[in-house]
């Protein structure tokens, strides 16, 4: 069951290791990133970071629904972590059971504009964003899981 969906650049992390994990009783942490997914070092690293007891799955994009509907993994509380707007919306075009994602951390870049502390969008991402909202998907940014939601709709 996706408990959370979570774009975060950062991926697998301290947040993502000792609050949501806990908070949210994820047993399997699923990175969606085509980058990592064929790194071999980036995957030491992300299984250095997951909590202890937690299964982590780094898939491509591509790879991601099927892995999902694996009976394997139907009982499993997952978190899916998304590097980028961009990744989320092609996740979402192919997973219909996304109704909401969480917005965690999109650090600024060349022609981003900070919306929140730790979220900046681009003109493209913005785009996505209300394509995302068009389709009724909750956008909401949260650090941790005891902050307060903000909708991303009241911010662009």
């Amino acid at each position: 069951m996706l408990k959370l969906i979570r774009i975060d650049d950062r991926l697998v992390h301290g947040q993502v290791a000792f609050t949501w994990t806990p908070a949210l009783g994820i047993d399997c942490i699923i990175v969606a990133n085509d980058r990592s997914a064929g790194d071999e070092f980036l995957k030491m690293t992300m299984g250095l970071a997951k909590p202890a007891g937690v299964r982590l799955l780094i898939k491509t994009l591509k790879e991601v629904p099927s892995c999902l509907h694996d009976p394997k993994n139907k009982s499993a509380n997952i978190l899916l972590l998304i590097e980028s707007v961009k990744d989320a919306h092609t996740l979402c075009a192919e997973l219909a059971e996304i109704r909401s994602i969480n917005f965690g951390g999109i650090r600024a870049k060349a022609g981003a504009k900070p919306i929140s502390k730790a979220i900046a969008l681009t003109d493209a991402d913005i785009v996505l964003v209300r394509e995302l909202l068009q389709k009724g998907i909750e956008l909401e940014i949260r650090q941790v899981p005891t902050d307060k939601k903000q909708l991303v709709e009241n911010l662009i």
